[in-house]
């Protein structure tokens, strides 16, 4: 019976549950991580277009500028008066106005001392200095002289904010007067500074005023500091410049000349008056000249005052000295000068043929050059840019010299009409210029490009051994030891390489950047108004390059895995496995060698890659493949080569 009621109590019992069936696993959730996703930018508006325009409502601050200045070469001391009239052209209603103080970088505790070495390129070497600021005040309200009113100012190191007396609409404007001096340094972050020669000192003058910050659709007011290492960004406008020196000086300057009766000799007028209508170089003060008295106007006080106006610019800038070699010529109007001591390099005495071939080459193939002179001068400074002027080093010669001649003049191009944010986007200038350099320099010496030397292709090198970061940085982040790679020569080999292999259509692309020179001549543009620009002259999306040549170090490196042959009913057909293991897809140019002796070359589109980085390349050859190579006249910047070449075991 206990048996029987044990069974009978197991059947009672529920049945056992099943164990649970997992659950389905999840499928796959990403977003879209493909190289060829659609760059973010910011949204297109009224001011700045999807199609990289600026838009109808698009607007611009201007800032014009009437200096008096006096330079003690006794105590290497400048003292300046200016008025600035500042119009608001904005939609926004002012307090403050930001101004900036370049000269503060000399001081000992600036931030720029903190970050630079004192023998770094871009410190002051010891130097000690700064501007001292006398007064600030108004002078105008909306077009209606108010007295002197004094402003109240607060310093902060390289900028200085201005409280207005009365808030700024917009559509008015507002005239300021400002006072100050400064003691000029040897070195100046080479960019200004003064030298001494047998002659007298030389004195290249520049970041010499106090000037008006940008203040801008993007991010209101520009107030970077300078570091030493980042340039500038600054709004249009007229200057008028009086600038008194010596008598015994020569001052060349930003603009025009107005008052050559009271400053030049009658024979200098006439050769200077030769000069402009002559293609080769014609002296105006010669070397044997230099430092004689019948080189200055007769009579007359201890100094001499020179007077410039320049229209539509964003600086200005001068160089003075009482041992000039002067010599001149012209082009389309244009009076092309140079400056330079006679203890400069020999090779100066090229320098405004090398000046006048730049200032053509860029006119005919960019954009028309809009000022009337372009000026050469040789002195500390080893190179560096200002409107209509450009400081190189006196020591440069030959192909040296001619190179930084054309880099420094071409940069009244990228940022003088094109004016960028140097400061935060060095490669919209520094690179756009270097770019343009490349044929500036072929055309002058008659060169070409061979197999392996273009700049892409030697690119390669640098970014194989990790000397890269992303362009998009601004200057003062770039590890200074990288700076010309990354701002100058990453982004123009990346033009190049656009311009000549990856739309492989010189006529298209040239047509697209002259487009954007145009659409931003005297305006602000930003990298989304360049990518757009292009894009919408080119007819390419091209977000994929953008994201991995200026934003990212991604690298190229395309591959031939293997070969392999089907055969069927149709015949033979040969299969190229490709990958692309850099993050940086490319169009793929193949060489295939056939058992007879021949070649083919066969052109595969950069979407091959949209699926993924490998591809399969089928089709049916006239005899058997023995040898496949990608990209044969090296013209892309591929860092492993080894994996480029397949031959038949």
């Amino acid at each position: 019976m206990l048996t029987l009621a044990l069974v009978l109590a197991a059947l009672q019992q529920p049945a056992a549950t099943p164990p649970p069936t997992p659950a389905p696993a999840l499928p796959p959730q990403v977003g879209d991580t493909s190289p060829f996703r659609r760059l973010a930018l910011p949204t297109p508006t009224l001011l700045r277009e999807g199609s990289g325009r600026a838009g109808p409502r698009y607007w611009q601050q201007r800032a014009d500028y009437t200096i008096r200045a006096s330079l003690d070469t006794a105590t290497h001391v400048i003292t300046g008066r200016e008025t600035i009239r500042y119009s608001n052209n904005s939609p926004d209603t002012l307090t403050y106005l930001w101004l900036q103080l370049d000269q503060n970088i000399y001081r000992a505790n600036s931030r720029g001392a903190a970050l630079n070495p004192t023998d770094a390129r871009f410190a002051g070497q010891g130097f000690e200095g700064g501007y001292t600021i006398e007064y600030v005040r108004a002078l105008q309200r909306f077009g209606q002289a108010i007295g002197r009113a004094p402003l109240a100012t607060t310093v902060n190191g390289t900028v200085m904010r201005a409280e207005l007396d009365r808030p700024l609409p917009p559509g008015q404007n507002v005239t300021l007067e400002l006072a100050y001096r400064f003691e000029v340094p040897e070195h100046g972050s080479d960019r200004m500074g003064r030298e001494r020669f047998p002659g007298g000192w030389l004195y290249e003058i520049a970041q010499w005023y106090p000037r008006l910050a940008v203040y801008d659709d993007v991010r209101g007011w520009n107030t970077e500091q300078y570091l030493g290492q980042g340039e500038f960004y600054l709004e249009y406008g007229d200057f008028d410049v009086t600038i008194t020196v010596p008598r015994s000086f020569v001052v060349a300057a930003t603009g025009t000349l107005l008052n050559p009766l009271e400053v030049l000799t009658p024979t200098e007028r006439a050769r200077l008056a030769q000069a402009l209508k002559s293609d080769t170089t014609v002296a105006v003060i010669a070397k044997t000249e230099v430092g004689q008295a019948f080189t200055r106007p007769v009579g007359g006080a201890p100094t001499r005052t020179w007077h410039y106006s320049a229209k539509s610019v964003r600086d200005v800038a001068w160089a003075a000295a009482p041992n000039f070699i002067w010599d001149a010529s012209g082009y389309n109007g244009v009076l092309i000068q140079s400056l330079y001591p006679p203890e400069a390099n020999a090779g100066w005495a090229r320098s405004t043929e090398y000046a006048r071939h730049s200032i053509k080459h860029y006119s005919e193939k960019w954009f028309r050059y809009p000022y009337p002179t372009a000026i050469n001068v040789a002195g500390p400074v080893g190179g560096m840019e200002y409107p209509m002027i450009v400081f190189c080093g006196h020591r440069a010669g030959d192909r040296g010299l001619f190179g930084v001649t054309t880099h420094e003049l071409g940069h009244q191009w990228f940022p003088m009409v094109v004016g960028s944010n140097e400061r935060l986007y060095p490669w919209m200038d520094e690179g756009f210029n270097s770019f343009i350099n490349i044929y500036s320099g072929l055309a002058f010496y008659h060169d070409t490009v061979g197999p392996g030397r273009s700049p892409a292709a030697q690119w390669a090198r640098a970014a194989a051994a990790g000397r890269d970061q992303p362009p998009i940085l601004a200057a003062d982040r770039v590890n200074p030891a990288l700076l010309g790679n990354v701002e100058y020569f990453k982004p123009a080999a990346g033009l190049y390489l656009l311009r000549h292999h990856i739309i492989d259509d010189t006529t298209r692309f040239d047509r697209a950047f002259r487009e954007y020179i145009r659409r931003w001549a005297y305006k602000h543009p930003t990298p989304a108004d360049f990518f757009r620009s292009m894009e919408d002259a080119l007819g390419e999306d091209l977000s994929w390059f953008w994201r991995g040549w200026f934003y990212r170090t991604d690298v190229i490196d395309l591959a031939v895995d293997s070969v392999r042959v089907r055969q069927d009913s149709t015949g033979t057909t040969t299969r190229i496995f490709l990958a692309s293991p850099g993050a940086l897809p490319m169009p793929v140019d193949l060489r295939v060698t056939l058992a007879n002796g021949s070649t083919e070359d066969v052109r595969l589109p950069v979407e091959i890659w949209w699926l993924g980085n490998h591809y399969v390349y089928e089709r049916k050859f006239a005899a058997d493949v023995v040898k496949v190579e990608i990209d044969p006249g090296q013209n892309f910047p591929d860092v492993r080569r080894e994996n480029n070449v397949w031959t038949k075991p």
